[in-house]
């Protein structure tokens, strides 16, 4: 059961992505140009993107793929496109009328953009979980809650992210304070990887889920790290 931090944090987030700050969004995840901070920005989810892919099949048909959290579309393209067939969910409508835009008409009948909840039930069972970038601004507790209720429902593997509490990332989120509104990511909630682990292990290890890969990305004002969960 989700506790009302997640609803509430949930509530902030929705507003934000499908309000404050959606041209922003769009652009950044565009190819025009954009600020020096948001190019470290792209620089960094460009390169997470592509270490959450590598870790999944190269070939997912017949698989069903959930892109928890999945903005514009990027991950979900590239799901598609090596076959599997994707439910790309995301809080901000906003942003899922621009991913549908933005997909290959080839590609379109493979994809699902639903506006909603990530944890929805109703969404059924899948093979695969990504979720990029989109647990990164609960606490560990809920966080991990939110991982086990996608585990119960994923039969092969799970890619997340969070922000590794360190002490660089802690000062880049106070100077970042300093500059322009339209310049800042939205709050985080710094984990350490330690705490993280040690939460997962405990919440899912007799579910008969393993942690598996994991990597750091820190490209400028950018800082996540990637960790693979496989069922054995």
């Amino acid at each position: 059961m989700i506790n009302v931090t997640y609803e509430r944090r949930r509530g902030e987030l929705e507003t934000y992505f499908d309000r404050t700050a959606a041209q922003a969004w769009a652009r950044l995840t565009s190819d025009a140009p954009v600020s020096r901070i948001r190019a470290t920005v792209r620089a960094g989810r460009d390169e997470m993107r592509a270490t959450l892919l590598g870790w999944l099949p190269q070939d997912l048909s017949g698989c069903r793929l959930l892109d928890a959290g999945c903005g514009t579309g990027a991950v979900a393209v590239e799901a598609a496109r090596r076959g599997a067939e994707v439910v790309a969910v995301d809080l901000a409508g906003s942003l899922l009328d621009l991913a549908r835009t933005r997909i290959p008409e080839a590609l379109a009948h493979r994809v699902s953009f639903i506006a909603g909840d990530m944890l929805d039930p109703t969404f059924g069972h899948f093979d695969h979980v990504v979720a990029m970038d989109s647990l990164i601004h609960y606490p560990a507790r809920e966080m991990v809650e939110a991982i086990a209720v996608l585990a119960a429902r994923t039969s092969t593997s799970m890619v997340v992210t969070f922000a590794p509490r360190t002490p660089a990332l802690s000062m880049m989120h106070a100077t970042g304070r300093l500059f322009p509104r339209g310049d800042r990511a939205p709050a985080i909630e710094p984990v350490g990887p330690g705490q993280l682990h040690r939460r997962l292990d405990s919440a899912l290890g007799d579910a008969g889920w393993a942690r598996q890969r994991t990597r750091r990305i820190a490209s400028g004002f950018y800082t996540s790290q990637a960790l693979e969960m496989v069922r054995r």
